[in-house]
């Protein structure tokens, strides 16, 4: 049989109505390998081997999604995309509180909301409100320190949220 004439015989010519030889399993197997090879000749790739990385860097921009990376390292990326350091900076200042500001000014205080350079400390007494006012400067130094300069620029103080009624505290 001639490559060219499917089901003849080399020299013979195929009579009218006679329809195709069914094609074997390797017949099939070699048009899909030479399939294959074209495909991957208009890639330019070859089937069954990898391709191999470039000396110039990696394959995948793993900014754009295309391969793995650190968790930390997303994240930090992520929140540069965004614009969120500073919020996620102050966010964390919140929880971590006691190794910022020390365990005995954290047993009675509590940082609050934190607004255009200002954070709100909210504290149990009177007599610890003025301890913290007159701290303030130092303690926006320190919290600079934690967060990067210029990060808070005043510290506001609040007292108990518990207003005493007049003749409230007067013995009978």
């Amino acid at each position: 049989m001639s490559k060219d004439e499917p089901g003849t015989r080399s020299g013979e010519a195929a009579a009218p109505g006679d329809a195709p030889a069914p094609k074997t399993g390797i017949e099939l197997a070699r048009e899909a390998l030479a399939q294959a090879r074209a495909d991957a000749a208009k890639r330019q790739s070859v089937p069954g081997q990898r391709r191999r990385r470039r000396s110039g860097g990696s394959a995948r921009d793993p900014r754009r999604g295309g391969g793995p990376q650190l968790f930390g390292a997303g994240i930090k990326q992520l929140l540069s995309d965004r614009g969120w350091e500073q919020r996620a900076a102050v966010g964390g200042l919140f929880g971590d509180w006691e190794r910022v500001v020390g365990r005995d000014l954290a047993e009675h205080t509590s940082p609050g909301a934190f607004e255009d350079g200002e954070l709100v400390v909210s504290c149990d007494s009177p007599a610890w409100a003025q301890q913290v006012r007159l701290l303030s400067g130092q303690l926006v130094r320190r919290l600079n320190e934690e967060l990067g300069e210029g990060t808070v620029r005043r510290v506001k103080v609040t007292g108990p949220q518990q207003v005493r009624k007049p003749g409230q505290w007067r013995v009978r």
